[in-house]
């Protein structure tokens, strides 16, 4: 049997209009279903496959290999949503990332430009410690606390557990390289990776 594109239409009662209409996602994060969720989930995927083929081909693989592998292991887990229509909340709720990922674009834009000094450098870098902490670090928690009842289980959803510890352990690097950066900066090593400016 193969894979069809089109998503199998979910038990009656879990179908919504909107990822806002669908409250349920937060709680029912293997079941709960809704059709712009799904899509999102799809759009994101496809980000991730478009952004690891362009690294491949521009020959940045060495040089960005640790997104590569954040990227490798983001679509597997999408992939579930998209095939199986399981946990679309989950996916949905991980993409909550998106908006720390503002701040921290904005951070390294002006790092890039020099502008550590400026007051928008350093009023970003305290909004940046709470979006991190708000929509990274405690979704992230959250979603670790859900999946730890896959951990004894032969499941997709023991898969995904894998995955989740994974990200774990590269957002808390990710962390402690962004607070050593702006709050501890005679602890960073002169020499830095110049691809690294979103962290470091």
């Amino acid at each position: 049997m193969g894979y069809s594109a089109v998503p199998k239409r979910p038990p009656r009662g879990r179908r919504r209009d909107g990822v806002w209409q669908t409250p349920d996602m937060l709680v029912e994060i293997e079941t709960a279903w809704s059709l712009s969720g799904y899509l999102l989930v799809c759009f994101s995927a496809g980000y991730f496959i478009h952004d690891t083929v362009d690294i491949v081909a521009s020959g940045q693989a060495r040089a960005s290999w640790e997104y590569l592998v954040h990227h490798i292991m983001a679509m597997g887990a999408f992939f579930s949503g998209i095939f199986w229509s399981s946990f679309v909340g989950g996916g949905v709720l991980t993409l909550l990332v998106e908006v720390s990922n503002i701040f921290l674009t904005i951070r390294m834009m002006m790092k890039i430009n020099n502008a550590q000094d400026h007051l928008l450098y350093r009023v970003n870098k305290y909004v940046n410690l709470v979006m991190y902490f708000l929509f990274r670090l405690a979704p992230q928690v959250y979603l670790t606390h859900f999946f730890l009842r896959y951990v004894r289980q032969r499941t997709l959803g023991t898969f995904l557990l894998g995955i989740l510890l994974m990200l774990d352990v590269m957002i808390i690097i990710y962390f402690s390289r962004l607070l050593r950066s702006d709050f501890c900066p005679e602890r960073v090593p002169r020499k830095q990776h110049k691809d690294k400016f979103l962290t470091e």
